[in-house]
């Protein structure tokens, strides 16, 4: 369970900073895995307007930082943007990421592909202005529903404070932080209570990340599924992202993870599965584990990765309906 937070304000430990502090720490109370990223100083530059990204589903620009920002938009179940007010807008560095997410966009509603967690990934914004204007938040709002419709997750709406123009002003408000961090908290919520699941195979880069998407995709409200490598290879295997997205299911951005990567939040999973490596496997703390004994489909041509994903999703849906009987 990973939640994203975006802070748009140049200022490090401003207003805006402190909110999303405590949002953070209100989602990590509940168990979450938190991470914050300080986009005014991660050099994305500003959407070129190339309808590139409608064509090829990829921003032409590929050395900047918003690489890494996809990345962490599709691993995070919530997200968080948190941003000044600047002339009833967000900050220029918060907007030029948001204007970059239309690759992301472009995958969804022109190449129709599902990335997995969209049915269950859950936005909110944070917002700060120095007026007290009845409007300041509107034009903001506006533009995070927008976004979040961008990146596939539900808009859940936003924390807006007025008149917090001098430094550490959202401190001496007499709810602000204790706001934002029952919302953190809030959002958490039922996510938390998710049967934890985690695929392991060697490299992390076909079976396990396939089954992840396929658990994420069919039943992500109440499942947290993740997957890891005991070797992870530098990226996933282009063929399993061929062949998922001949399902409709989208792996772009999606990247291995090893061992020493795995978010438990100190609690064990529920089910641990190894896809028929359990020489290379090492057991992580589990209530039940289970081999599905699969073939390694590396180096294999996309037909046999398809008969293997075809084998995952079946073995995914039955693991399913045998968690509802329970």
């Amino acid at each position: 369970m990973f939640v994203l937070g975006l802070m748009g304000s140049p200022r490090r430990q401003g207003n805006t900073d402190l909110l999303l502090a405590a949002f953070l720490d209100g989602a990590q109370a509940k168990g979450a895995e938190v991470l914050k990223v300080d986009v005014a100083f991660e050099h994305i530059a500003s959407c070129q307007e190339c309808r590139f990204c409608e064509e090829q589903g990829f921003c032409r620009q590929q050395d900047d930082a918003m690489r890494e920002m996809n990345y962490l938009l599709r691993r995070a179940d919530v997200v968080v943007l948190a941003t000044p007010i600047f002339f009833y807008g967000p900050s220029a560095q918060l907007k030029a990421l948001i204007d970059r997410s239309q690759a992301l966009w472009a995958r969804r509603h022109i190449m129709k592909l599902t990335d997995p967690k969209a049915a269950f990934r859950r936005g909110f914004l944070l917002a700060v202005g120095a007026t007290k204007g009845k409007e300041l938040f509107t034009g903001t709002s506006l533009i995070a529903r927008y976004f979040f419709d961008a990146v596939g997750a539900r808009y859940e709406g936003f924390l807006g404070f007025r008149q917090m123009e001098e430094p550490g002003a959202i401190t001496r408000h007499p709810t602000a932080l204790a706001d934002a961090g029952k919302k953190g908290a809030e959002l958490i919520g039922d996510l938390s209570a998710r049967r934890r699941a985690l695929f392991l195979c060697r490299e992390n880069a076909g079976r396990s990340q396939m089954a992840e998407a396929f658990l994420q995709h069919y039943a992500g409200d109440k499942f947290d599924a993740q997957s890891v490598g005991d070797q992870p290879a530098p990226e996933i295997n282009p063929l399993a992202i061929e062949a998922m997205a001949e399902q409709g299911i989208d792996l772009a951005f999606r990247r291995p993870r090893g061992m020493d990567q795995i978010a438990d939040g100190g609690r064990s999973f529920d089910l641990v599965v190894q896809m028929g490596c359990e020489q290379s496997c090492p057991l992580t703390l589990a209530e039940r584990v289970e081999n599905w004994e699969l073939e390694d489909p590396a180096g294999k041509p996309l037909e046999f990765m398809r008969t293997i994903r075809d084998e995952i999703e079946r073995r995914v849906k039955a693991l399913i309906a045998a968690e509802a009987g329970h």
